[in-house]
């Protein structure tokens, strides 16, 4: 009996293990993404609404897009650089465009490089915040503001930093609920009775 006791702890303990082990692979994208964002780890930017401060020192910032595997977007920023002063607010727009024949929904990802720039790195709006839409053959252009902290000074690695690279990622993702109804809507035939 002692040996089917023993049998059962250890198939008790092995699946208490794979429980574990499956809840922090659950667990671990929302965990890094909420540390990322509140240490700037990983390029990670910081959201707010403006700098109070605004200083004669001015900083690079360049700008960087990509799409990711099998999305058919086109997709580049309009500006390549600009110089801004620290904290003051900076407006830069990216272009998108779906040369498809049909809609597509796409979110953005993001990243900021020196990694130590990260944190200092504040948007005020971004497209990033919300998923788009495009139609068939539609170009939009999409702005992000944004400001470096004045604090970036301050920081001992931050101070060291001329130029930062603000990136994005765009990939697909399903088309919202109201985009799908709309697609259905405009492909059912009409009766004309």
């Amino acid at each position: 009996m002692s040996r089917m006791t023993g049998k059962y702890r250890t198939l008790t303990q092995l699946a208490g293990v794979v429980v574990l082990m499956g809840s922090l692979a659950w667990a671990s994208v929302p965990l890094y993404d909420l540390f990322c964002r509140v240490t700037g780890f990983g390029g990670v930017t910081a959201r707010g609404t403006g700098s109070d401060e605004i200083l004669d020192q001015t900083i690079k910032i360049r700008f960087d897009a990509s799409i990711s595997r099998g999305m058919p977007w086109e997709f580049k920023p309009v500006e390549r650089e600009m110089e801004i002063r620290i904290g003051e607010t900076g407006l830069a727009f990216y272009e998108a465009h779906n040369p498809t024949d049909h809609p597509i929904a796409g979110q953005a990802s993001y990243n900021v490089a020196p990694y130590a720039a990260g944190g200092y790195f504040t948007k005020v709006d971004c497209f990033c915040f919300t998923e788009q839409v495009l139609q068939p053959g539609e170009t939009v252009l999409m702005p992000v503001s944004f400001y470096v902290d004045p604090a970036i000074l301050e920081d001992a690695e931050g101070k060291y930093v001329h130029t930062i690279t603000l990136g994005y990622t765009f990939y697909e993702i399903d088309l919202p609920e109201e985009a799908q109804a709309a697609l259905r809507l405009s492909d059912s035939p009409t009766d004309i009775n």
